[in-house]
């Protein structure tokens, strides 16, 4: 079994709440699509392993986006960035970060859907065919604009995946602000009653009071979705 992988780095910060890791499936490589992907003319297709290599590259930093019904692509709902992208073996794996904050509708179907039940369907442009004439078309090269997470069943390929991190238990709330220091103020030295021993200044400690803060490409591309 073979591995080969790219990534972009993120900086940690700790329980985003923009920011849900998942993984997923893209696609198979050296293998036909269980049915045709849309804009390929009713073809099946295969994408090679040399061309989903030479395309890694063009996934980091894309977008992945989602179809209200889970039954396609909508290019311009962007809900999540694909941040890393590895071949292994013949599946196309692929982890990011899904915009939970922005997008609860997407974290609430992942949450809620049965295992297993979402997968994904990649964005082509410039998507070159070997020979237009054969009934499953080989994708030699390729440039990869984007991902869709919808209904597995729903994808040009079966055996694809999503699946977002598992969230944390929620952390007791931080208070507004630090508990103040005390603040020294110096009362001034009174004259003791006769017959007792002198009483030096002495310090009384006060509190402030607590502030609340408020808080596919036109070009030459033949085809540009697997669904």
């Amino acid at each position: 079994m073979q591995f080969n992988a790219m990534a972009v780095r993120m900086p940690d910060v700790a329980d985003h709440p923009n920011r849900v890791p998942f993984t997923g499936v893209l696609t198979r490589v050296d293998e036909p699509s269980t049915k045709p992907p849309a804009g390929a003319r009713g073809h099946r297709v295969v994408l090679t392993r040399a061309a989903a290599l030479a395309a890694l590259p063009s996934l980091l930093g894309m977008g992945v986006d989602y179809a209200p019904g889970w039954d396609g692509h909508d290019a311009r709902r962007k809900c999540g960035i694909i941040t890393h992208a590895d071949v292994e073996g013949q599946r196309l794996t692929v982890a990011g970060y899904l915009f939970a904050k922005d997008f609860p509708e997407v974290e609430r179907q992942m949450r809620q859907c049965l295992p297993g039940a979402m997968g994904m369907s990649w964005e082509l442009a410039d998507a070159h065919v070997e020979d237009l004439r054969t009934e499953i078309w080989t994708l030699t090269r390729a440039t990869f604009t984007g991902a869709a997470i919808l209904l597995r069943d729903k994808a040009a390929y079966r055996d694809t995946s999503f699946e977002i991190a598992a969230r944390r238990p929620a952390a007791p709330a931080p208070p507004l602000c630090r508990e103040p220091r005390a603040v020294p103020v110096y009362a001034a030295a009174r004259r003791a009653p006769q017959g007792t021993p002198h009483h030096p200044a002495r310090s009384v400690f006060i509190h402030p009071q607590l502030r609340k803060e408020e808080a596919w490409n036109p070009r030459p591309a033949k085809f540009g979705q697997a669904k």
